[in-house]
């Protein structure tokens, strides 16, 4: 219950952030079950740019973005993989006019299984996806252009 009065607490800015990041890491969860990744990717970009004529009105900060991916995925069924928390936190930071930079690294696993890990930095500062080890994953080649 406390949760919820929280929630209704919020200015009129941050529940609208909220519910946007709810719905959109939603749906780049579900493209992630039913697309190949390239497509989605595509998807991805076009959301990121969906804008490019009309700057925000007022910038959101990476903050609150971070805090609205964070919030929405705690709240997500099933729960949230760090892929889809990248990829959504790319989508409103580029809607905002940062740079954010996805990174994708893996790694090979005690059993000699692939692990991975997405993460997104900006100004060379990781944003969302910190891991205290992050440097056992190899980051592969940027996907960008």
């Amino acid at each position: 219950m406390k949760r919820l009065c929280k929630l209704v607490r919020l200015s009129i800015g941050d529940d609208q952030l909220l519910i946007k990041t709810f719905v959109l890491l939603g749906l780049v969860r579900l493209g992630l079950w039913l697309l190949p990744f390239p497509s989605l990717r595509q998807a991805v970009a076009k959301l990121s740019h969906s804008h490019p004529k009309q700057p925000p009105i007022k910038q959101i900060s990476v903050g609150k973005i971070i805090w609205a991916v964070n919030l929405s995925s705690r709240y997500m069924p099933g729960g949230v993989k760090c892929l889809a928390r990248a990829l959504t936190t790319q989508v409103f930071m580029s809607r905002q006019g940062y740079s954010p930079q996805l990174r994708i690294g893996v790694a090979k696993g005690e059993g000699g299984q692939l692990e991975a890990h997405a993460w997104v930095e900006s100004q060379g500062q990781v944003v969302i996806g910190y891991l205290g080890n992050l440097s056992y994953f190899t980051p592969l080649p940027s996907l960008e252009g």
